[in-house]
């Protein structure tokens, strides 16, 4: 009898187990539409989702204002003025100053004190509050992260979003997945939201 059960049962067990992981990750792969992208010579694949997918989980995002930044330093670019002051970027709104995240392409010369490095394949990001610095030259520009790269803590203002009945962490149009890392809680980026 036990001879049976390792000869036959067991590999049924491990087939139906590797179908169920299977088709889990072909849902959550369905959910998230895939595009490839060249940049410098390096083909880069990037899922990317419309944003007429995705449903936040809480209808509104609470929005933090304050009426002044202190010692603050004007940044522009490509139109768009940013404020910079206590390692934060703020844009201003009806008298009030609200964190936000740099767009792609923006560059500054110094990275903020609290950086962390992040590498992944050939790629070594600066992650500076859930925002993606690449080093070019003498400066840092803000990017997309690579689809798999791993981070160990989303910032404080992440939402959660529905994507196709799962969910999914998004900070500055970037989506994230909990997972599990050597038993410690990590985040993986698993898509881009295209803002329509």
């Amino acid at each position: 009898m036990k001879t049976f059960i390792k000869a036959f049962i067991l590999p049924a067990i491990i087939i139906m187990a590797t179908s169920i992981e299977v088709n889990a990750q072909t849902k959550r792969n369905s959910a998230i539409k895939k595009t490839t992208t060249t940049k410098k010579n390096v083909v880069t694949k990037i899922k990317r989702i419309p944003s007429s997918k995705v449903t936040y989980k809480k209808p509104t995002k609470k929005v933090v204002s304050v009426r002044s930044v202190p010692n603050k330093k004007v940044v522009k670019h490509k139109g768009q003025t940013y404020y910079y002051a206590n390692n934060k970027y703020y844009t201003q709104s009806q008298g009030r100053y609200i964190v936000i995240a740099p767009k792609v392409g923006f560059r500054i010369k110094v990275l903020p004190t609290h950086f962390k490095k992040v590498k992944h394949n050939a790629h070594n990001y600066y992650n500076v509050d859930g925002t993606f610095y690449v080093q070019i030259d003498n400066e840092y520009e803000v990017v997309e992260p690579e689809i798999g790269t791993i981070v160990y803590e989303l910032p404080d203002d992440y939402e959660k979003v529905n994507i196709d009945g799962l969910t999914y962490y998004e900070y500055a149009n970037i989506l994230y997945e909990k997972v599990q890392i050597d038993g410690t809680r990590a985040y993986e980026v698993v898509g881009i939201i295209d803002m329509e």
